[in-house]
């Protein structure tokens, strides 16, 4: 039998037992992963041709199993070196963090005596400034024996901690192998979804699994994941929602499942976003300035064994339920009690958790916490992707900048005299741009050289000052810092997969003009196809993923993906879908369309009074056809979708939609109302689309399709027809929610009656055209 081990990187060892004082991000090492990367390759080039790079070194204590790669080895001098890049003044770096760095490489140091049998050896400390190029290196020198105990001393630090979660793993996967279903039987459908989700995970494969509302798709996803977290060796499931809604589905399911096993000890954190989290967002993140960032580090391991104390098992079946899961709420109660930042606590529980549920961006954008953390300690993570459709165009956001002119000419007035000239340079760059541009809009094949190198240095700039000057602060040129900095590393990869584009516009001088430059990333998948490599195994489910292809040449999913279309539970009976084919939606149609659409609505309700939705393609189109409604039905209650509507605002509309309300709610396609919306029996009887959601035709657009056909054959389909068609059949999905459900669908427009548009949407759908030919008697 073989003795449980712990492995864990040099680097978690060392943040774990070596930070102590205050959370301090006034300092900053390397601001972008590349500059760190570029600044590594110089130092080792400058040393000899027997230095020796990335030097994998591990060791054991007791059941510890430690390592890691240490940044260079000087055989001549026997010297480790620890390489970190930074900007600004080192005088200025917090003492917590170089007594961080001087941990780490102990902890190599002793791994290299161990490795190679030295009596002692010579520790480096290398700080490369990026701006200068210069080299602060500070030594000492070890005996093996003191860096030997070190090495103990920091280990012995950590071991209980370790023995504890190996515990808990130990634990939580003999009750994962024992659990059973939450339910007497799975619903229609959801045993096949669970079935493909098991098989994805031991096959160590992505899985696309179109999967229709109403079948249980959370909890159909997370109990097969859950039990291959024990049976395949997984050590984090990560659950990731577009919405706050799909977050609280998460964690309803997670209740569901442990109802059914009260033993299971399941850690269950909810992530919330930094701006979301802030108790102080006046203050800056570091000592002097929030009190909850002083002493964050020794006040720290209080509150993290506070956070597990509370999802701790009952001590018996018969004992009372315990906290299910760490949600935002209970997190933030948490941090307080024990004056540390609840973001930064939610950051370090993410380490100590079995099920993570989050956003999309905490695994997949450029700065993911959560795929940072998978590569620093090498887990082995499953990931579900909740209502997976969104994520071509989340996707595409996460990858995309814009910079606007208007906001740096303001910017420059107003920023200290040091930024002044670097500012300078980039205006008028911009300037030669707008000018050499004739057309409002146009696209490039390549990035303009000159404007990005002024770009860079006013970033380099800005930087610097900032690191010189740690107390100022400025909203303004923070956020065009960041951006300049997202510009600049994007255009690191700029290719096929994105547009450069400049549109114009006049200023609000006759003298000036205004423009915006826009780096659009079109096709996700060079970003997110690392992302999926990093995990054993990825699922993407939602009611609407046809046609897959789409979503695998979008995404960069692996070859190996595996495709599930599963079973509705629903029969064409319980909807009757009608296409309204004599109404043409189209843009020249639209004014006549009125009266025929608010026609037909009318006559519908007549005939079944109850709760009906009605989708349209543009807040003006459905303020008109509305208007139009109720000027011709004054006693049937009309409510709106208004603009820009608040979380307060969306739930007093779907507030009206009750078990004896009548009415008709007057929405947007693709909007708040369109999908993630579940009103069950008569709360909605049926559903109006007078729209088949097609983006609309602009130069963004129409280059987006050109790109689309050049990469794949199918412009129009891949820019307008996919996307629309997903947010037209997710709209249509509210209306029947249960198996008792019977409702109504119109379909308004005679392009949902060709072939082509009909085999978007589901099988279990029986459409009727011919019926719909004139508005009803």
């Amino acid at each position: 039998m073989s003795v449980p081990r712990y492995t864990i990187a040099v680097r978690a060892l060392c943040e774990f037992t070596a930070k102590t004082g205050d959370l301090d991000l006034r300092f900053t090492p390397s601001p972008t992963a590349q500059e760190g990367m570029a600044g590594h390759a110089v130092v080792t080039a400058r040393r000899d041709d027997d230095y020796q790079t990335e030097l994998a070194l591990c060791g054991d204590f007791g059941p510890l199993h430690v390592r890691g790669r240490a940044d260079g080895y000087d055989l001549r001098a026997r010297r480790l070196e620890e390489i970190k890049t930074y900007r600004g003044d080192l005088k200025k770096m917090p003492d917590n963090q170089r007594q961080l760095h001087w941990a780490q490489v102990k902890i190599y140091g002793h791994l290299l005596c161990a490795d190679q049998g030295l009596d002692q050896v010579n520790l480096a400390l290398v700080y490369f400034d990026i701006g200068s190029q210069k080299e602060t290196v500070l030594q000492e020198e070890h005996t093996a024996a003191g860096l030997q105990a070190y090495f103990a001393q920091q280990c012995t630090l950590f071991l209980q901690w370790a023995q504890q979660e190996m515990a808990h793993r130990a634990e939580r996967d003999l009750q994962l192998k024992a659990m059973r279903f939450p339910h007497a039987d799975f619903r229609s459908g959801q045993r096949q979804l669970a079935e493909a989700m098991y098989k994805a995970s031991k096959r160590g494969v992505c899985l696309l699994a179109q999967a229709p509302t109403g079948i249980g798709k959370t909890v159909g996803s997370l109990f097969p994941m859950l039990k291959a977290s024990a049976e395949h060796g997984v050590d984090k499931l990560f659950f990731l929602a577009a919405k706050t809604s799909g977050r609280q589905m998460a964690l309803d399911a997670v209740e569901v499942i442990r109802s059914g096993a009260p033993l299971l000890p399941l850690r269950t954190l909810e992530m919330a976003s930094k701006a979301s989290a802030c108790v102080n967002p006046d203050q800056a993140c570091h000592g002097d300035s929030c009190p909850l960032a002083r002493g964050f580090y020794d006040r720290l391991p209080a509150a993290r064994q506070a956070a597990l104390d509370l999802m701790l098992p009952p001590a018996s079946a018969d004992s009372a339920p315990t906290l299910l899961a760490l949600d935002r709420d209970t997190l933030r109660a948490v941090a307080l009690a024990h004056q540390v930042c609840p973001y930064y606590l939610s950051s370090e529980m993410a380490r100590w958790c079995d099920i993570v549920i989050g956003d999309y961006n905490y695994y997949f954008d450029l700065s993911a916490m959560l795929h940072s953390l998978t590569l620093l300690n090498d887990w082995k993570v499953n990931v579900l992707v909740d209502e997976a459709h969104n994520m071509v165009s989340r996707a595409r956001k996460m990858y995309s900048a814009d910079m606007e002119h208007a906001a740096l000419r303001l910017l420059r007035k107003l920023v200290p005299e040091e930024l002044k000239k670097p500012l300078d340079r980039v205006h008028r760059q911009w300037n030669q741009l707008e000018k050499d541009q004739s057309a409002e809009y146009q696209s490039y094949a390549a990035l303009p050289e000159k404007f990005m190198g002024a770009l860079q240095t006013a970033a380099t700039a800005i930087s610097d000052y900032m690191a010189d000057h740690p107390s100022y602060v400025d909203a303004d040129l923070q956020a065009f810092y960041f951006n300049a900095l997202l510009f600049t590393r994007l255009a690191e990869s700029f290719g096929e997969h994105a547009l450069f584009d400049i549109e114009k516009s006049e200023g609000a001088r006759a003298s000036h003009s205004n423009s915006v430059l826009c780096l659009r990333n079109i096709v996700p998948a060079p970003f997110l196809k690392p992302r999926f490599e990093s995990t054993h195994s990825t699922a993407l489910f939602s009611a609407t993923l046809s046609p897959w292809n789409y979503f695998g040449d979008m995404l960069g999913m692996p070859d190996t993906t595996a495709w599930v279309d599963v079973e509705s539970p629903f029969v064409a009976e319980q909807l009757s879908v009608q296409v309204a084919a004599h109404i043409s939606t189209r843009y020249q149609h639209r004014q006549q369309s009125l009266r025929p659409i608010a026609e037909l609505m009318g006559e519908q309700y007549r005939r079944q009074r109850g709760n009906y939705l009605a989708f349209f393609s543009s807040f003006d189109y459905m303020d008109k056809a509305a208007n139009q409604f109720a000027e011709r039905y004054p006693e049937v209650p009309v409510w709106r979708q208004s603009r820009r509507m608040d979380e307060a605002e969306r739930a007093q509309f779907l507030a009206r939609f009750t078990l004896d309300s009548e009415g008709i709610g007057f929405a947007v396609l693709g909007g708040s109302f369109g999908e993630g919306v579940d009103l069950p029996g008569a709360r909605l009887i049926g559903a109006f689309v007078a729209t088949l959601g097609l983006p609309q035709i602009n130069p963004v657009n129409e280059q987006i399709r050109l790109r689309m056909d050049a990469i794949f054959g199918a412009g129009y389909d891949y820019t307008y027809t996919f996307p629309g068609m997903q947010k037209v059949v997710q709209a249509a999905g509210r209306v029947i929610r249960t198996q008792s459900d019977r409702g109504t669908v119109y379909l308004i427009d005679d392009r949902f009656g060709r072939p082509e548009i009909q085999q978007l949407m589901p099988a279990w759908w029986r459409i009727d055209v011919a019926g719909a030919a004139s508005p009803p008697p």
